[in-house]
């Protein structure tokens, strides 16, 4: 009898013990699910924050940087360039844009698996972004395929047709943006480091995709279309220089989206890749400016403003891979570099860029591609020190030489890819439509003969 009730009181202990544990179990699983929740909720939240950054930086950012800068008979035409673009790429986005870029494919496109965002929900794709609604990823990256066509507009201002601008951004947006953002981001693609590339390119928010490509299509814009009548002999100084730079205070504020948002989450990634955007804008600022300085006498408030914006594209392939250090270097390096560019490059050469996309994002933006293969930091990404077979042999993508020929190789490819696609394509849109408007359009400016109507009514 007193084994039985021995027995009893110990099977009641352990049944009560288990119970406990298994309480215990569910409270701990029900913590790690919250904390989970929580961390996605707040990753989801600095991602559209991010979104709505880089929205602005295309309208009004960029529209008043440009409005600005040409002169009064063209603003009107010059911003509703970035305006349009707003809504001609979100359409072509949505139908297989997305698609072509992120499902798989072969490396240098995609395929059709989100076509028109079939797929893309409130479930996340881990390929991409493992904390956050697919769709959020989806609108993210939306903000990247409007702006990139948006400054290749700054250098055919004041002479291209509107007609044959939305033809020429439809067509470069699928011969040149949706491969190149699928072979630098998309799973498998060709310039991908990080999901099974053949290049190991370090491009941490769109060096590549988006600044080289731009400001190499706009290079060739400039030369296939040619001068704006009476440029250079005629003086052709900005109409505005205060939109010009609000236009490019908003930059700046918006490229935080732009660079930190890349991280795709809200963690330490982030912040290093806001902190390294910041001192770099702000070095390459100061450092045209004393170029400027230098060279004219007075430094300017407009170069300083396009200082800053040299160091922003200069400092966005390297932000989430390097220190802050080394962000001052590669601003200072910028200014410096862009300057030279813009001034004596451009004159040397005799190019009418009519706003300096190249001298600034595509100069700029090798520049940092370049410097990044010497400066990335496996402190700052645990990417970096991933080692990768080449050639048979299991190298290191820590910064140094052999890390400086795979951003090399990415940049070439890019300059490749992209100036000849861009060359095809308006030779086809000229045989087309025809490139420029008449002498007499352009004579009396694109905001009267594209749009009808005039920015200064008074």
């Amino acid at each position: 009898m007193q084994r039985n009730r021995v027995v009893s009181l110990l099977l009641f202990v352990s049944a009560t013990a288990l119970a406990q544990g298994q309480d215990a179990g569910a409270r701990l699983a029900a913590l790690e699910s919250s904390v989970k929740a929580a961390q996605s909720a707040g990753d989801n939240s600095w991602m559209l924050i991010s979104s709505a950054l880089v929205l602005m930086m295309t309208g009004p950012g960029l529209a008043l940087f440009y409005g600005g800068l040409v002169r009064k008979k063209n603003v009107l035409g010059t911003m509703m360039q970035s305006f349009v673009l707003m809504g001609l790429v979100t359409v072509l986005w949505a139908v297989v844009g997305y698609s072509l870029v992120f499902s798989e494919g072969s490396p240098f496109l995609g395929g059709l698996k989100y076509l028109f965002l079939n797929g893309v929900g409130a479930a996340p794709n881990p390929d991409y972004a493992a904390t956050i609604p697919q769709q959020t990823f989806m609108v993210y990256q939306l903000m990247f395929a409007i702006i990139t066509p948006a400054l290749i507009s700054g250098a055919f201002a004041e002479r291209m047709k509107f007609s044959t601008m939305l033809l020429f951004m439809t067509l470069w947006s699928f011969v040149v943006y949706f491969p190149m953002a699928h072979m630098v981001w998309g799973k498998g693609g060709f310039l991908n480091a990080a999901l099974g590339g053949k290049v190991p390119c370090f491009d941490f928010a769109g060096g590549t995709v988006v600044h080289i490509s731009s400001g190499v299509s706009a290079l060739v814009c400039a030369l296939v279309l040619g001068k704006r009548l009476g440029y250079p002999r005629e003086p052709m100084p900005p109409h505005n220089v205060v939109l010009s730079l609000i236009g490019a205070g908003l930059l700046w504020v918006g490229w935080f989206g732009f660079n930190a948002g890349s991280a795709v989450n809200a963690g330490k990634l982030a912040t290093s890749a806001f902190a390294a955007t910041h001192f770099s804008a702000s070095a390459a600022a100061l450092s045209w400016a004393f170029c400027e300085w230098w060279q004219k006498g007075r430094p300017s408030v407009l170069g300083i403003a396009s200082g800053m914006v040299a160091g922003l594209a200069t400092i966005t392939p390297a932000s989430g891979f390097v220190s802050i250090p080394a962000a001052l270097m590669i601003g200072l390096a910028a200014g410096a570099t862009c300057y030279f560019a813009v001034t004596h490059l451009k004159s040397r050469f005799g190019y009418d860029d009519s706003l300096d996309v190249f001298g600034v994002h595509g100069v700029g933006s090798t520049l940092g591609m370049l410097m990044l293969g010497f400066l990335a930091s496996t402190l700052i990404n645990p990417a970096v020190a991933v080692t990768w077979k080449q050639d048979g042999q299991v190298v290191s993508l820590a910064g140094g030489a052999g890390q400086f020929v795979n951003q090399f190789k990415g940049v070439a490819f890019t300059m490749l890819f992209a100036g000849t696609a861009t060359f095809v394509i308006l030779k086809v849109v000229n045989a087309l439509v025809g490139l420029r408007v008449s002498e007499e359009d352009e004579t009396q400016g694109l905001d009267l003969t594209q749009h009808g109507e005039s920015a200064y009514n008074d």
